[in-house]
This record gives C-alpha cells, structure tokens and sequence, in this order.
C-alpha cells in the first residue's frame, strides 16, 4: 500500500495527543514547572503546535536555536486538538479546494487554526517525501490550548541533546530507541479532506 503523502502522526493515547514547541527559557522552563504557560506567554499572538518530535528537532536545531533553547512536550486533549483541526483553514490558497482566493482569504481570516503541512524530517533532519503537520493556534484556539487543552507540559530539552549526540556519533540504532513512539493519528477522515493539499 503507498504511504499517505499527509500523515498526522503523533504520540497519543486515548484521550491525549503529544505537540511540541520550544521557545526560551523564561517561558519554557516555568510553562515545564507550572504545567501552565506563564503570565508573559501572549495569547493574542500565534502559536504553532508540532505533533511530529523531529520536525520541530529541525526547527529549534536540537534546542540549539536562540529563543527555542527548552524543548517542551505539550500533552493536551485529543477534544481540543481535533476541534482546532475542525476550525482550522489551510495557509495557502489551493486551486480547486477553495471556490477563489478571496474565499481562501475570507475563510483564513476567520479561522482561529491554520494547518500548514512541511516535509516530515529524519534523523539528519533531512526531508522525507511524506508530510508532517504543523497547526497554528490564533485568537479563541490559543486562550484555549493555554487555558483548557493542556494535560500536561514536560521540559524534553535533554532528550533532545541526548538524540542529537547519538545522531553525532553515527549511533543511529540508539538514537531511534529513544524518539517519541509516533503513530498514525485516527483523525476523522472528513476533517482532513479539507486540509490534506
């Protein structure tokens, strides 16, 4: 069977779903202690949740980037993140799916998520030819991860610099072992028909 181009793959259970995101330390390391995000986290601005551990290794650099040095595991209700993906517009205008590109405009103004869809990484933090997703969180979708979806928010910055070594040294069995066990999200297949392009 040929893999899905669009792949949610994440680190769930039945009720929860993993994301990740890295930001400094005066935001990450008291969001890890309170399980909250502090009183600086700004809830008017965007925010983009990464289900997938190594596209967002790729993003920060391992937690080497400067403002993403603590790498957060954000656990937060499988509720909340599938009425994000309900309410959430593709990034990009795309011919045929949208009745015009004013549409588009008028529907991603509106919309408090937006799914954007990047090529998934490996281990060297090359692109693999399947693609991850990566949602934005704005307006009423941000009070609400940082008010109401978060289970639980864990400071995964030395996992991280643990894989990165293991990746350095040419130890790429062991660096496996300890990724995130991502798989196949279950999400309503309705839901992604909309935002699979």
């Amino acid at each position: 069977m040929a893999e899905l181009t669009h792949q949610i793959r994440a680190l769930h259970t039945d009720s929860t779903v993993t994301v990740y995101q890295a930001y400094a330390p005066e935001i990450g390391l008291p969001a890890a202690r309170e399980g909250r995000f502090p009183a600086v986290w700004q809830r008017d601005r965007m925010t983009w949740i990464k289900p997938s551990f190594l596209w967002m290794m790729y993003r920060c650099g391992w937690g080497a980037k400067e403002g993403q040095e603590t790498v957060l595991a954000v656990e937060i209700t499988r509720e909340g993140f599938e009425w994000a993906l309900e309410h959430a517009c593709l990034s990009h205008y795309e011919h045929g799916l949208h009745a015009d590109r004013a549409t588009w405009k008028r529907q991603l103004k509106r919309a408090p998520a937006r799914v954007q869809w990047d090529p998934e990484r490996d281990l060297h933090l090359q692109p693999l030819r399947h693609r991850s997703l990566q949602l934005g969180l704005t307006g009423e979708a941000a009070r609400l991860y940082a008010d109401e979806w978060i289970v639980s928010i864990t400071d995964v910055t030395a996992l991280a610099h643990t894989i990165h070594a293991h990746v350095r040294d040419g130890d790429l069995a062991m660096a496996r072992q300890l990724l995130p066990h991502e798989r196949p999200y279950p999400v309503n297949e309705g839901i992604l028909a909309h935002l699979q392009h």
